[in-house]
């Protein structure tokens, strides 16, 4: 089996340097998607374009092995319902999104790089991971 360690630093790399070169670690980049009625910026929309060939190949691929390289078996995401908590989890993320023009993957990149610039809106979204949990717990109860 393949060093698990390994393998997640090396696609840490490659999804980071995917971003720096793409230019998707410039928060007005990203604002400039998604306003769509002012200057709108296609770049993002390209960048999504390119990962769907690869991860095309990934599913592809995935069908085709017994296993892993770094696991025994697939860890695959289930299909769920479209629920009000999925739906309004996805607005707060796409008004955080909007907002801070970054999301989780390049606020870490760019917090290696620019931490001045991005540490509230990495702090703003480990609350977040805090404390949506146990809002989702309270609502459970």
């Amino acid at each position: 089996m393949v060093n698990r360690t390994l393998i997640g630093l090396l696609s840490g790399a490659l999804f980071g340097a995917g971003l720096a070169i793409s230019g998707m670690l410039d928060p007005v980049r990203v604002r400039g998607f998604l306003d769509v009625l002012g200057r709108w910026d296609p770049t993002l929309a390209f960048v999504m374009g390119g990962a769907l060939l690869p991860m095309a190949g990934a599913w592809w691929l995935q069908r085709r092995l017994p296993a892993p390289l770094a696991d025994q078996r697939f860890h695959l995401p289930h299909t769920n319902p479209i629920t009000p908590s999925l739906v309004s989890g996805a607005a707060i993320f796409g008004i955080g999104w909007g907002l801070g023009g970054l999301c989780p993957g390049p606020a870490l990149a760019v917090l290696a790089l620019q931490p001045l610039d991005v540490w509230p809106f990495v702090v703003a979204m480990l609350a977040g991971f805090v404390v949506a949990p146990r809002l989702q717990a309270r609502g459970r109860t």
